[in-house]
This record gives structure tokens, sequence and C-alpha cells, in this order.
């Protein structure tokens, strides 16, 4: 799957109805969108060529030949090889303990896998050497997002990071008072539509703090106001039991972007890392 297809299928739940008829038939006839004009394609899904656009817009694109070429580009350069399609069930749907072991590891793969291929290199590069330069980072989430926040900060300070979070949202609000545009923000959200993570972006922006987000891809407010967003992709059905693929694949992008951080400054944390490493392992014994 390309990555395009990725983000289609990330944004599909944020698209009004007509535009929907668009991504629905983007993804089922790929073919012929190298094939059919502009013209053709609106006809054969039941829309206007300016829904088209607007389609084209919503996943990053200023029109159709700005994604055919993009969709050229990426097939051409992916193996010949196609994986299997997997698609999520919600845990009621399970018959039996094999079902749910095979579900479970089948979205845990296919979720790192289309997370890792909407990993934009010159972005991540950049947002680590802001995390490096900055006076203080201050980590926001609530709930699974908040698990993924207090991953972050444990690693962090294990490099003596200046990083703070606190799972109450009220200390996590005071922290965001006092932010300055010396520090950094960083905030988890796969939905993109936690309103306590709005509240702190805009306390952020006020305070003219740089803010990163680890997020889905969609048309959210998060990922449209946020300086960086750093996308995570995965199938798991809009209304779900728990955050579980969600959960893995926000989990790969922090190890992606701590290794980052340490590499980039692993003169300064090389000692840090052996000191937490030895301090820690003595009281494992």
């Amino acid at each position: 799957m390309t990555n395009i297809e990725i983000k289609t299928k990330n944004i599909y739940d944020s698209l009004n109805n007509s535009e929907r008829k668009v991504a629905t038939y983007f993804l089922a006839n790929i073919d012929n969108i190298f094939t059919m004009p502009i013209s053709q394609l609106a006809k054969e899904s039941g829309v206007s060529q300016v829904t088209w656009i607007r389609f084209c817009k919503a996943i990053g694109f200023d029109g159709l030949k700005d994604l055919k070429k993009a969709l050229f580009s990426e097939i051409n350069s992916q193996s010949a090889t196609t994986s299997e399609i997997m698609n999520f069930s919600d845990v009621n749907s399970y018959q039996n303990v094999e079902e749910i072991c095979n579900a479970i590891k089948n979205t845990t793969i296919e979720a790192i896998e289309d997370t890792f291929k909407m990993i934009e290199y010159e972005k991540l590069s950049t947002v680590a050497d802001l995390i490096i330069n900055s006076k203080n980072i201050y980590l926001f989430g609530v709930g699974a997002s908040g698990i993924l926040a207090d991953d972050l900060y444990q690693k962090l300070i294990r490099i003596k990071k200046n990083a703070f979070f606190n799972r109450d949202i009220h200390m996590q609000l005071i922290y965001a008072s006092t932010m300055s545009e010396k520090d950094i923000a960083i905030i988890f959200s796969y939905s993109g539509k936690t309103k306590d993570m709005l509240d702190i972006l805009k306390i952020a922006k006020e305070n003219h703090t740089p803010t990163v987000a680890v997020t889905k891809y969609n048309k959210s407010e998060l990922m449209q106001n946020v300086d960086y967003a750093l996308y995570v992709s995965t199938p798991e059905i809009s209304h779900r039991s728990a955050a579980m693929s969600s959960r893995i694949a926000q989990c790969a992008m922090i190890d992606v972007l701590f290794s980052l951080i340490a590499n980039k400054d692993y003169k300064k944390v090389k000692k840090y890392l052996e000191k937490s490493y030895t301090t820690c392992i003595e009281h494992s014994k």
C-alpha cells in the first residue's frame, strides 16, 4: 500500500460525504487514476470535478496532476511483492483465541509498517534538533496517550533532558501556562480532537512555544495548527474498545524519535545512558 492510500484511509472519517465517495472510488480503482481524465473520474464516482480537486488537496496535493505524479513515483519505487490485506474488527467479532491472536498480530504489523511509510525524515530530524536545543521539554497527553507521553518522558530524563510530564490534566495546564519560546511542547493525541490537548495547543501558541504532535493524519484541528506533526497510521476502526494498534504505532514513533535524539547528541548523553543503566541494573538483581 502506498503512502497516499494510507493517508486516504486515515483521513476518510473527516471527509464530507461527497469527498468520501471520491476516497472510496480512489482506493478501489487506483489504476483508473492514470487512465481516465478528471471528468470521467467524476462521472464514475458520482461527484463533481471540484470534489475531486478538494479531495486531492485534503491529502496534500494541489490537484489531480500532482496526485498522479506522486502516486506513480510511489508505485514504481515499491517492491514488486504485495502484502496481505489485513482487516481490523472490534473485540466482539472474534470467534476464538486463535482469531484474536492473529488479528492483534496482523494489525500491529500493519500499524508499524504504515507508520514508517509516513515518516518524513527531514521533519523528524528537525524535531529532534528542537528537542535537543530546547530549555525545557513539556509532554502532554491524557488516557492512553498519557501513557505514551509518560514513556517519552522517562526516556528523556534518562539522558538528563529537562523533561516534564504529569498525568493530572490540571498540572499539564499549569505546565503549558509557564512555557516560553525557548521550550517545546509535545502533544500526544491519536485522534487530534481531544479537547484538553487542543486547549494545551492554544496556550502553547499564545506563549510562542514550538509545538509537536504525535497524531493520526487527518483534518483535525490539532494536525492543522501544530508546528510539526509526526504521523502514525493504524488499521483500527473509529469506535474501538481500546487503543490497540494506535498505541503500538505511537510507541514505535517514540522509539525512533528518542533514538534519533540520542544519536545526534551521543557525546553528551552516552555517560547518562551508561550511568542510568548501571544504577537500575544494580537494583534488579
